[in-house]
């Protein structure tokens, strides 16, 4: 078994550890899980994030979910285009 060591700051190091913790992970398997993927995808493999959708894209999801503020159908791309353009 072999160790690999990487300097980073503290702040940095504290910030990796509370985000791997919030995926259920520690560094060490983070790091560990990132390099096998690294070796199967011959480069880097994947991102490991929080995305938290905008408000804007909430609000759509629910709009189509309760059927309000839709548009169209539309007969031709101009005309889309032109309702999109509306104030």
């Amino acid at each position: 078994m072999a160790s690999i060591e990487v300097i980073v700051d503290d702040e940095t190091k504290e910030n990796v550890d509370a985000l791997f913790e919030s995926l259920g992970l520690d560094t060490s398997t983070a790091v560990r899980m990132f390099l096998i993927k690294a070796l199967e995808y011959d480069g880097i493999p994947f991102n490991v994030v929080h995305r938290s959708p905008s408000p804007d894209l909430l609000e759509a999801i629910e709009d189509v979910r309760l059927n309000r503020n839709l548009y169209g159908p539309f007969s031709t791309v101009e005309e889309a285009m032109a309702a999109m353009l509306e104030d």
